[in-house]
């Protein structure tokens, strides 16, 4: 069974999405769970969504190993030294594998309190 991320907050939905139906700004975060191991992927890696977003391994609950896959995810298996502070609309991360056209300008805001 495939799950549906919601297209504003990107989490998948039950499973960590908190947004209104009726489009509302949400009313709590959740809480990231503790990084879980991933095996496709070395822990400083970049994953780069559909949604230009930028995320790490493990980091946030509500992104799952078997939900990125080429052609939809881009990733940067060994990122230079830096690129996740310096991510922005400016300096964009560019997948270096599985799509490599995903470009990200943000990120996650649960990998950033996660990795930060």
């Amino acid at each position: 069974m495939r799950q549906k991320c919601c297209d504003r907050c990107e989490l998948v939905i039950g499973l960590g999405c908190t947004c209104p139906p009726d489009g509302a700004a949400p009313t709590t975060r959740p809480v990231a769970s503790p990084r879980l191991e991933w095996r496709s992927f070395p822990a400083d890696a970049i994953l780069i969504s559909p949604r230009r977003y930028a995320h790490r391994p493990g980091a946030c609950a509500h992104l799952s190993e078997e939900l990125v896959t080429a052609p939809r995810w881009g990733w940067i298996p060994a990122p230079p030294a830096g690129l996740w502070d310096r991510l922005s609309t400016s300096c964009p991360a560019k997948a270096t594998e599985g799509n490599t056209d995903r470009q990200a300008i943000r990120r996650c805001e649960d990998c950033q309190a996660t990795v930060g």
